[in-house]
């Protein structure tokens, strides 16, 4: 982030044990390129268990342009020589990166040959160094010609000492976000962390580049033209991003469940025909009776909520229904059936393999439609149509209240494609007073906060547990057993409750809980 008076922005999903770098911030001041003085480090201590913050950058930092990142280390451990950002050898150019460059390690060995030094073990460096040998008249061309050597994912920020008054910005793969502000301007990964700068924001595309200065911006293409991006507004507050007087913002998050399913349900439930108002699928009920199956698309959390949206929609409107996990549906040669409704899953709608996902979809003609939280996000707007959560932004790395609005997405969708083929009114009207139900049903299982900390407590000595379901269960102990090891970094496994015998049962003993998932129904 850079303005005219730098103000040292929150972390966006730092964790302090989830493979966390340290963050420095580099600032540049104003002045004749000749004259620009060194870039100067703010920078914070490791963010690891029992680790001290030392060197806090202090609320005002003078200065005009300046990028920091806190990166988890998907190259080398989380110490000061792999933080971002990073420089070129003598310092003039610094770079901060998100995504994972593929081929970092082929042009690390280019350098190196022709005497480059490195001075960490990150693919970010490359691009310091691809930057600063670049012989392009301008910071544009030379990040230009930098990307133009890239493969994989990425969004970049590169500044200058040569161009002082500018960053350059580049994605591909990986969500980048500008902020426009009154005399100062922002770049981001996810709104949440520019709500309190301001409320204009632009979506860069997939090999889209912006040159940003405290007064203005110009976006446009790798072939350098100019695309006109202009900005739109969010309808967010700085209420939303703060945790309040909850612990965490998980615990936020969790508590506030209740009140946002009520919100997401309202005006989609149409009572007097037993079914669900979806008019952002942009899909008429002639087309959707026409698919004869549905295929859906997530990863992680989104993939196992995927799992028992597949259920539902098979019991509701009993046509086959299946989930697959995006990363592997990228990955192999699809056969897209024109018959088939694709839907892909992403509370931040810029889950990288669930875009690619969608991109390989719609490239061979299939119809796919989105459940995403984040409105104007890269899946939401290559998507045909969709269903907003409207979750409101979630913070916390694990995802609480995005998944139940996941799965309240796929009950709609489900109950909508049910009436349209042989799910009766009543039948309809009947689930429409479960969904009715949920937020108070939701809000009995939190008021029993305190019982759930017992169990918990009786659980929190065991290395590892065994999760188990049946049927609408096993999606849901996919899940338990994903909570526990993102939070707790203890190991856990999910199985069907019948698979138990076929093996895993050799492993149970009195140190190995288990959880079983037993809805009232199973």
């Amino acid at each position: 982030m850079w303005n005219r008076r730098l103000r040292r922005a929150p972390a966006r999903r730092a964790h302090p044990r989830r493979g966390a770098q340290p963050a420095r911030v580099p600032r540049l001041r104003l002045g004749r390129p000749d004259r620009a003085r060194p870039l100067r480090r703010h920078r914070r201590a490791t963010r690891r268990p029992g680790a001290r913050a030392r060197g806090r950058p202090p609320r005002r930092i003078a200065g005009t342009v300046g990028i920091g990142h806190t990166r988890w280390a998907t190259h080398g451990p989380a110490t000061e020589a792999n933080a971002h950002p990073h420089r070129s050898v003598d310092g003039r150019v610094s770079v901060v990166h998100n995504g994972i460059i593929d081929n970092a390690a082929a042009l690390r060995s280019a350098l190196e040959a022709e005497g480059v030094p490195f001075s960490s073990e990150t693919d970010t460096e490359v691009v310091a160094h691809l930057v600063r040998r670049s012989d392009a008249p301008t910071l544009d061309e030379r990040v230009l010609d930098a990307v133009s050597q890239l493969v994989g994912t990425y969004a970049l920020a590169v500044v200058d000492q040569a161009a002082p008054e500018r960053v350059v910005v580049a994605r591909n793969g990986s969500p980048l976000i500008l902020g426009i502000g009154d005399k100062e301007m922002f770049v981001a990964s996810d709104v949440a962390a520019l709500v309190r700068h301001t409320s204009q924001v632009i979506h860069l595309d997939d090999s889209e580049l912006a040159s940003v200065t405290a007064t203005g911006y110009r976006t446009f293409t790798r072939e350098a033209a100019d695309t006109g991006r202009t900005p739109m507004t969010i309808d967010l507050d700085e209420d939303d991003v703060d945790p309040g007087t909850h612990g965490s913002f998980m615990a936020k998050e969790i508590a506030e469940q209740p009140e946002t399913v009520r919100r997401m349900l309202g005006g989609r439930l149409d009572t007097r025909f037993g079914t669900a108002r979806l008019d952002g699928l942009n899909i008429t009920p002639r087309e959707l009776r026409a698919f004869k199956r549905v295929k859906i698309l997530g990863c992680g959390s989104a993939f196992y909520i995927g799992e028992l949206g597949a259920l539902m929609i098979e019991e509701l409107a009993r046509i086959p229904a299946h989930a697959e996990a995006a990363s592997e549906f990228r990955y192999r040669n699809p056969i897209i059936d024109p018959d088939t409704l694709y839907i892909a899953v992403s509370q931040s709608g810029e889950t990288a393999d669930t875009a690619f996902a969608v991109r390989e979809v719609k490239r061979k003609g299939g119809q796919v439609i989105g459940l995403v939280n984040v409105v104007g996000s890269t899946i939401a707007r290559e998507c045909d149509g969709g269903v907003y959560l409207h979750a409101g932004p979630e913070i916390a790395v694990a995802s609480t209240k995005a998944l139940t609005h996941m799965g309240v997405g796929f009950a709609l969708i489900a109950l909508l494609l049910g009436r349209i083929h042989d799910l009766s009114v009543a039948d309809g009207q009947r689930i429409i007073a479960g969904l009715q139900r949920l937020p108070d049903d939701i809000a009995s299982i939190l008021a029993q906060e305190d019982d759930i900390a017992e169990i918990a407590r009786g659980l929190a000595t065991a290395q590892s547990l065994f999760f188990i379901g049946r049927v609408r269960g096993f999606p849901v102990a996919r899940e338990g057993a994903q909570k526990l090891k993102e939070i707790s970094y203890r190991h856990a496994e999910a199985y069907q409750t019948s698979e138990l015998k076929h093996g895993p049962l050799a492993l149970i003993e009195e140190a190995l809980p288990t959880v079983a998932v037993s809805p009232a129904t199973s």
